[in-house]
């Protein structure tokens, strides 16, 4: 474990490349990618899973609001890591004075990292079980390990080699989550009055928290100022800056409409083929389900995804909590250590035998309470004109961020007073 100084996130370089061809704009392609993984994970697959067994398409409205603000709150993130030279965690270590109030925002950050990480080792456990009869808690220990390769790859061979690791497994999900919906097609008419947002009891409310927590992830925000940070060094401050962000739109563009197209086929394959069908509110019933329904070649398809899904989206998890640790404590410890000690809480739920799939929709309400502690910053800092310059949000544009902060609040303080209120 190493201290290292603290980051001077207002620089300005004015020695770096002042165009960026056109030819070029495909290589600036992938930070997104990788980024958006995290809205991929097994928690999002659990959460909508769950939504569409119990709910049909009453939560559809759902699923696209949480890809609509996150498509904002992504680009937020890459602009401030792009125009700035630092990440979101790195800034905040700087401006946070005192060293108290600093390691409290951290504890907070590190939760949020350890319920991504648990939701992520559970999925890529269940899909292990379900595709080789492997116990739960050897299929945990054997995902950490490739996650560990994975990282491996990272800090060996640099981030575009491990972005095209990435951006290789989101395909492999994308094919293994959409591929029932081609089978079993949602009813339209369902999923256009599943647009309209309405509730239906206090377990709608947490699933829909659930749902937004996996859709709309803390470390994802804190994580894409960092890969854009890694990506771009030599763009920051220079003329060409705007044609890197003209870029980053269309990446996180692609990003997001990949992720919510895969979220929003699960919740419809689901809605259409296993409402009301017994078990089907747990991913290993959801699995047993489509093999009956709709037959083996979906069903592993769908645990294919899923073990893809928890291999990608744990690397990013890992890479995000070492970010949050060093910009926020001026700490680095290298990426296999932490990987190691982030494994042991979801070993022990699985070890337990806690339920997997309630471990992960409750893990992703963990996150949904964490969103505001990114979120908020984020939208502040990338308002500041002492800090991004011409580069700043435009009114609308932080109007937006604060409509979407504000949104995110509220539904957790419903959760809160109808979950409770309960007991």
């Amino acid at each position: 474990m190493t201290k290292t100084d603290a980051p001077a996130p207002d620089r300005v370089l004015s020695q770096a490349p002042t165009t960026v061809a056109s030819s070029r704009l495909l290589w600036l392609l992938g930070p997104a990618l990788v980024a958006g993984v995290a809205y991929l994970d097994p928690g999002n697959v659990a959460s909508n899973m769950t939504a569409g067994a119990r709910y049909g398409y009453l939560l559809v409205w759902v699923v696209v609001a949480g890809n609509v603000m996150a498509w904002l709150i992504q680009y937020l993130s890459a602009k401030l890591g792009i125009v700035t030279g630092a990440s979101l965690p790195e800034i905040l270590g700087v401006r946070m004075k005192r060293p108290m109030a600093r390691r409290l925002y951290w504890v907070q950050a590190e939760l949020v990292a350890m319920a991504t990480d648990l939701a992520e080792i559970i999925g890529g456990a269940v899909a292990l079980n379900l595709l080789f009869n492997l116990p739960l808690i050897w299929g945990g220990v054997i995902t950490g390990t490739i996650s560990m390769i994975v990282l491996m790859v990272h800090s060996r061979r640099g981030p575009r080699i491990f972005e095209r690791v990435i951006i290789m497994l989101m395909l492999i999900i994308t094919v293994g989550f959409t591929a029932g919906v081609f089978i079993s097609p949602p009813d339209g008419g369902g999923v256009l009055d599943g647009l309209v947002p309405r509730f239906e009891g206090s377990n709608s409310v947490l699933l829909a928290a659930s749902i937004l927590g996996a859709t709309i992830m803390p470390h994802a925000i804190y994580a894409h100022s960092s890969l854009t940070r890694d990506r771009f060094p030599e763009w920051q401050g220079t003329v060409a800056t705007r044609r890197l962000l003209w870029a980053t739109k269309w990446d996180v563009t692609i990003a997001m409409a990949i992720a919510g197209t895969v979220n929003l086929a699960i919740l419809l394959l689901a809605a259409s083929a296993l409402q009301g069908v017994d078990g089907t509110d747990t991913l290993e019933g959801a699995y047993a389900a489509l093999k009956d329904t709709l037959g083996p070649i979906v069903a592993t398809l769908f645990a294919v995804g899923l073990l893809a899904s928890g291999l990608a989206s744990t690397s990013v998890g890992a890479y995000a909590g070492a970010e949050i640790m060093h910009g926020l404590l001026h700490v680095r410890i290298p990426l296999l250590l932490r990987r190691l000690v982030t494994l042991i809480p979801a070993l022990i739920i699985l070890g337990v035998g806690f339920d997997p799939t309630q471990a992960l929709v409750l893990s992703q309400v963990v996150l949904s309470f964490g969103i505001p502690f990114a979120l908020i910053p984020l939208v502040w800092l990338t308002a500041q004109r002492g800090l991004l310059g011409t580069f700043t949000n435009r009114w609308f544009t932080t109007a937006a961020g604060a409509v979407c902060a504000l949104a995110l609040v509220a539904l957790n303080l419903v959760l809160l007073v109808l979950v409770f209120g309960e007991f």
